[in-house]
């Protein structure tokens, strides 16, 4: 799990979303070799479940997950669904940390959540912090292995590692449009024509399917562990995968793949980590994507419209739960509220371009 944690809580009886003493006896009897007493720091940085590391009485570090305090969307923070995803990939040569025990025991903590093992590496959630780690060649060389680990992944066959039951694997656009606008009906702060819009209009376009594979749903840099050579060590957040149309993820990770003096309505360009040079372009790594996969990606602007609009149902969501006073941590909410218009207005852009 990430390095640069030096926002993390530091006091383990006050800290917020663990019951020590219970939480305490439940590692000690289900994690081999885990030994108490045990300390437990939120790791700053998400904004969806909570994360925590959690260092034992000998030096050995695991990560847990727990859902957000309070109440939560029904179809979202599946915490044992999202530990037989992490369980069923790491069979796979994804590289996931590996998943080392589920609770489901409410009484435990409050909510159910699970263990993985703790992975040393470096979260890229901004510039300054992947020139400080990666030199040119290996922003190359991390770019190059971005595109295969993501290709790898749309290349299992979900049976063949126990998920061929995760989710439905037709009309992936359709159903996404569907639970998206839900989610939005049920977490909006306020009302936004651009989001109506696009909705009406993605859903007019709906590109035909061809296949279906494992679609992580959140794959960027900033949810990868990564090293100084440019390998990807880990993938994390994997609580929106499901089954159906992978060229969902492509669309995805180009939205986040900023292209130096690029501007974004979104605001989020200027510290993007590809945004200080030397990493692939958007175009070459769909070039890459469609030798690897075999996949036509002549569509591919519908994708990445599809998937602003997706995320700024996402973020209304954590600016409501934030609102409501539900997550571990404080964070501007005029700073959720601004992305959210322009991941709005950058899907109707792209749009335009149809």
């Amino acid at each position: 799990m990430p390095d640069n944690d030096s926002g993390q809580e530091n006091e383990t009886e006050s800290i917020r979303g663990i019951r020590v003493d219970s939480v305490t006896e439940w590692l000690e009897a289900n994690i081999d070799g885990l030994r108490p007493p045990f300390t437990f720091e939120l790791i700053i940085g998400g904004h969806s479940n909570l994360t925590y590391r959690v260092d034992d009485a000998t030096g050995r570090s695991c990560v847990l997950r727990r859902p957000p305090m309070g109440m939560v969307l029904a179809t979202a923070h599946d915490m044992a669904r999202e530990h037989r995803i992490v369980s069923a990939v790491g069979k796979s040569n994804v590289p996931v940390p590996p998943a080392l025990g589920l609770c489901e025991d409410v009484e435990v903590n409050d909510a159910p959540f699970y263990v993985m093992d703790y992975v040393v590496g470096t979260v890229l959630n901004d510039a300054p912090i992947t020139e400080a780690l990666l030199g040119p060649e290996e922003r190359r060389a991390l770019s190059e292995h971005t595109v295969e680990v993501l290709a790898a992944l749309h290349a299992i066959e979900p049976a063949d590692i126990g998920l061929g039951d995760l989710g439905k694997r037709e009309n992936y656009i359709g159903r996404q449009l569907k639970r998206w606008q839900g989610q939005w009906e049920k977490s909006k702060t306020r009302e936004l024509a651009q989001m109506e819009e696009v909705f009406a209009r993605l859903s007019e376009k709906v590109p035909a399917q061809v296949g279906a594979g494992i679609v992580h749903g959140d794959y960027r840099l900033g949810n990868m562990l990564v090293n100084e050579k440019g390998r990807i060590l880990a993938v994390l957040d994997w609580e929106l995968c499901t089954l159906g149309d992978t060229l969902a993820d492509v669309g995805y990770v180009l939205n986040n793949w900023f292209q130096p003096g690029e501007t974004s309505a979104d605001r989020q360009a200027a510290f993007g980590p590809t945004s200080i040079g030397d990493f692939s372009t958007r175009e070459e790594l769909v070039e890459r994507y469609a030798e690897l996969s075999g996949r036509q990606v002549t569509t591919i602007n519908y994708y990445r419209a599809f998937q602003y609009w997706r995320l700024a149902a996402i973020v209304e969501g954590v600016l409501a739960r934030y609102l409501k006073g539900v997550m571990a941590n404080e964070a501007s909410t005029d700073v959720f509220r601004a992305q959210v218009d322009g991941l709005a207005n950058s899907a109707l852009e792209l749009i335009e371009t149809l």
